[in-house]
């Protein structure tokens, strides 16, 4: 998921962007032993030299054994007691069929009176309404496209057991919001407070395609695949106690094996934007006001309760349930994603970082899990507009502070929150020394999504502190200036269809600062951009998607520096996303490194899908042999 503010992350004197000013002559030809060399000119024989090296991606081999991360469900079923299933049926705003068992607070009734409750507009169903069986990819599909004539030139290598992974959520690609048992979620309800908002109710139709979809991702060489479930796909009426959706756990299941066995692993997300409605009074409540003091721009409802039940107990209760069904076969979970945009105060902050180690504390400790266990957040890295200047550095510290450490520092190192976000968020929660030393080392790795750079200065017309004491501030919550202009006048990078300015020369900064300053290794769950106009362009043009190619290229380039030549422990990179998806009531930001056909439902490879896994692929280092 992409966030839809324009966000910055971390600033660090130590790995510091610094502007260097150099005449019009290159470096490269002051410092070449060609600088006073000239051509030598001749004539030969003309004949057509350039050919074409034809090449196919290569899918990882299906397994010949299973690798086990916990004991199996039936071994951890007495960590989550007394559990029910049942499934429902699906809905349909246009049957006149009506439930019978009235009497039964969680049948079907129950069910369907969540979804008619609920004023939607032009609800629509998909093509599929069950599970696709896959088929092969065709050969002509895996050409590899021809190469970029400039990309970089690199000697550096990937370990053996770096994360090359795909990622999407399940709000943004499923579909079938209203089918085998799921229930309304709080950004299903998006198109009724925006009119001009697309809806999600078919997205990619995953939920029934994703056996093909899945087909495909491995045939390109993927080895992970990053998804999230849904609560109210296993958990309808959300609280503890209340029935197990069996449909939503066979579904999950089925996909896990089949993600394993194309010789993929799968990482599962808890939480992607997609809180149960049952948490809200009303629709209204599912969107930050400007001018309130909210966090994020939407309410995950983190703060929130249902029926006396604090989200936090209820999403524990979810969790463990998930977790104890699928631990076996999952090594890695991350328990929500950017939590900051769905914030709305500090009470949220407090119920995500005690859900999360919770959770981490239940899968160490109870399950005995020996897979990774993270949350991961949100952070377009801010750097200062000017690195001379104390004044830009200190907002960019700030900004970062606001954004990383409120959740970082507790759960990787064991200390309070930072004072950017306790100066800014009244209503915080205090953390003990007893909170912190139970928090303290809850995540086994740090989880970034770091899309681009933002730059950073302090406010125009006010300082950090009156911002961060006046909740109408236009400023808040970061209480900073944030553009995409440097001192020189020129955006840091390239525009995309979205918010977006890229500029991957500033990654390898942004790695050496989390690193450095939380001191665990560090995966990229989400990266990506959408291409600038296209949806306009036509089918040939949208999957020969060159700056998309150049975007990867050079975004992982820099990180192999980081590695290589600052030490940094870069683990993973994950692109956003294996396919164009619903960007949260946008079709047209296209993220994706397939192109999806509204109509039929049909895939394409893009360029940049070849070049984000041969990049990784063709460096990568062998295995060891024993």
């Amino acid at each position: 998921m992409r966030p839809h503010v324009l966000l910055g992350g971390g600033a660090v004197a130590l790995a510091q962007q610094v502007y260097v000013h150099v005449d019009r002559t290159s470096s490269f030809l002051k410092n070449s032993s060609y600088a006073t060399a000239l051509p030598s000119y001749s004539f030969r024989e003309f004949s057509f030299t350039q050919t074409e090296t034809v090449r196919t991606a290569t899918s990882i081999p299906p397994p010949t054994a299973t690798k086990t991360y916990a004991p199996d469900y039936s071994i951890l079923s007495s960590l989550v007691p007394n559990l029910t299933t049942t499934q429902w049926g699906n809905w349909d705003p246009a049957s006149n069929a009506t439930p019978t068992d009235t009497g039964n607070p969680y049948g079907n009734a129950s069910w369907t009176a969540m979804w008619s409750s609920i004023p939607w507009v032009n609800f629509t169903r998909g093509i599929y309404s069950t599970t696709v069986q896959p088929t092969p990819v065709p050969t002509s599909e895996l050409v590899l496209p021809p190469p970029e004539p400039f990309t970089p030139q690199t000697c550096y290598t990937f370990p053996e057991d770096f994360m090359l992974g795909v990622a999407a959520s399940a709000i943004q690609i499923e579909g079938a919001v209203a089918d085998e048992g799921r229930t309304p979620v709080h950004l299903d309800v998006l198109t009724i407070l925006t009119p001009d908002a697309s809806d999600n109710f078919v997205a990619n139709e995953n939920y029934y395609l994703y056996k093909q979809d899945i087909e495909r991702i491995a045939s390109m060489g993927v080895r992970y695949y990053r998804f999230s479930i849904p609560w109210s796909r296993i958990l309808p009426f959300v609280l503890p106690g209340t029935p197990v959706n069996q449909q939503g756990l066979a579904h999950y299941d089925d996909l896990i094996n089949f993600v394993l066995g194309k010789g993929m692993l799968p990482a599962i997300v808890l939480h992607h934007t997609d809180t149960p409605l049952q948490f809200y009074g009303n629709l209204s409540e599912t969107v930050s006001v400007p001018g309130t003091g909210a966090i994020g721009y939407a309410d995950s409802g983190f703060q929130r309760s249902y029926k006396n039940v604090s989200f936090e107990d209820a999403f524990v209760n979810y969790g463990k349930i998930v977790m104890t069904h699928f631990a076996d076969r999952v090594p890695i979970w991350w328990t929500f994603n950017e939590p900051l945009l769905g914030s709305r105060n500090g009470r949220s902050v407090n119920a995500v970082i005690k859900a999360h180690a919770r959770l981490y504390h239940f899968y160490k400790e109870e399950i005995k899990g020996t897979g990774k266990v993270s949350f991961t957040l949100s952070d377009n890295f801010g750097v200062p507009r000017d690195p001379s200047d104390p004044a830009d550095v200190e907002a960019a510290n700030h900004f970062n502070d606001f954004q990383l450490a409120t959740f970082a520092n507790p759960i990787f190192l064991g200390i309070d929150y930072p004072e950017a976000f306790k100066s800014s968020v009244a209503d915080y929660v205090p953390l003990s020394a007893s909170d912190l030393a139970y928090l303290n080392g809850t995540a086994d790795f740090f989880s970034i999504q770091p899309y681009t750079a933002t730059v950073v200065s302090p406010p125009a017309n006010s300082t950090i502190e009156d911002c961060a004491t006046n909740i109408t501030h236009p400023l808040r919550p970061y209480c900073v200036t944030q553009s995409t202009t440097t001192t020189t006048g020129w955006n840091i990078g390239y525009r995309s269809q979205s918010y977006v300015y890229i500029a991957p020369t500033y990654f390898r900064t942004y790695l050496n600062y989390l690193w450095n300053t939380w001191r665990h290794p560090v995966a990229v769950t989400e990266f990506g951009f959408p291409v600038f106009g296209e949806g306009q362009k036509t089918q040939a043009d949208q999957e020969f998607d060159s700056p998309r190619s150049q975007y990867y290229q050079t975004y992982l380039n820099e990180g192999l520096k980081a590695m290589w030549e600052d030490g940094v422990q870069w683990i993973g990179a994950f692109a956003w996303s294996w396919a164009d998806n619903w960007e949260f009531g946008d079709y047209e930001q296209r993220f994706g490194i397939q192109t999806v056909n509204r109509t039929t439902q049909v895939r394409r490879y893009k360029k940049s899908f070849f070049e984000f896994v041969d990049f990784i692929e063709s460096r990568r280092q062998e295995a060891a042999v024993l």
